[in-house]
């Protein structure tokens, strides 16, 4: 049961809180009124804009510029940097090798000249004994000449080739032809050697191939001074003979 008190109670309670929200409501559009902000114009905020976005590209061009000059240049300097030290290692290495090869530059050059002056010197003691030689030639005037004939015989020979030794060096080869194998037998003499010699006892060796049967004969001769000796070989019916003699008259002064 509701009394009617209770009823103004009740009513007056409702009115209380209807002006409380009607005042909060109030409230609240004033200060939404007041707190929003006030957006200018259109073309006065594309106006303002405009240049700030402009400097913000421009400047981040040149940062991202500046940034790749920086990078070329460490690049280059790292390249500097590698060449430098190549260089510096280099010159390094040629020093040291230069301070370890002194010494022995130093040898081979000393051995150079040694041997330089050494050449020098055999190449002078050459020409001296060339000098004495001809000199000793000269004064003891001796020559030794070596012939050789084929006498005519009964018997078919045909000769192909002789050599003469003088002291067992070789001094003279020759080879006959049919021809001059046919003069030798005809009376021909053929000179084998000539040279001057010094005056001593040679041995005078002559290898014959007759018939295609080598002969070898060997005689001991002895050189005089001032004379001409000469020592004949001869061929006769296969068999081999010799002869020598001096003559003074024709011995060179």
């Amino acid at each position: 049961m509701m009394f009617h008190g209770d009823h103004l109670i009740t009513r007056s309670a409702y009115a209380v809180q209807a002006a409380v929200l009607c005042g909060a409501l109030m409230g609240g559009g004033s200060l939404g009124a007041q707190n929003a902000p006030t957006s200018p114009p259109p073309a006065s905020r594309d106006t303002a804009g405009q240049p700030y976005t402009v400097r913000r590209a421009e400047v981040l061009k040149d940062i991202k510029a500046s940034q790749q000059k920086l990078d070329e240049l460490r690049v280059q300097r790292l390249q500097l940097e590698s060449r430098v030290e190549a260089v510096a290692s280099k010159a390094a290495e040629q020093r040291a090798n230069t301070l370890m090869m002194s010494r022995e530059t130093y040898a081979l050059r000393q051995l150079d000249s040694l041997l330089t002056s050494s050449q020098d010197n055999l190449l002078a003691q050459r020409d001296r004994f060339l000098s004495l030689g001809d000199a000793v030639r000269r004064r003891a005037g001796a020559e030794l000449v070596v012939v050789f004939r084929a006498d005519s015989s009964t018997q078919m020979q045909r000769i192909d080739s002789v050599t003469v030794e003088i002291d067992d060096g070789i001094g003279a080869q020759r080879h006959y032809s049919i021809i001059a194998s046919g003069a030798l037998g005809n009376g021909a003499i053929d000179e084998l050697y000539r040279s001057n010699v010094l005056p001593a006892s040679h041995a005078v060796a002559l290898t014959v191939s007759a018939n295609g049967a080598p002969q070898k004969q060997t005689v001991h001769v002895d050189a005089a001074a001032g004379a001409i000796t000469y020592v004949q070989f001869t061929l006769r019916n296969g068999q081999m003979t010799q002869a020598t003699w001096a003559n003074r008259d024709t011995a060179p002064q």
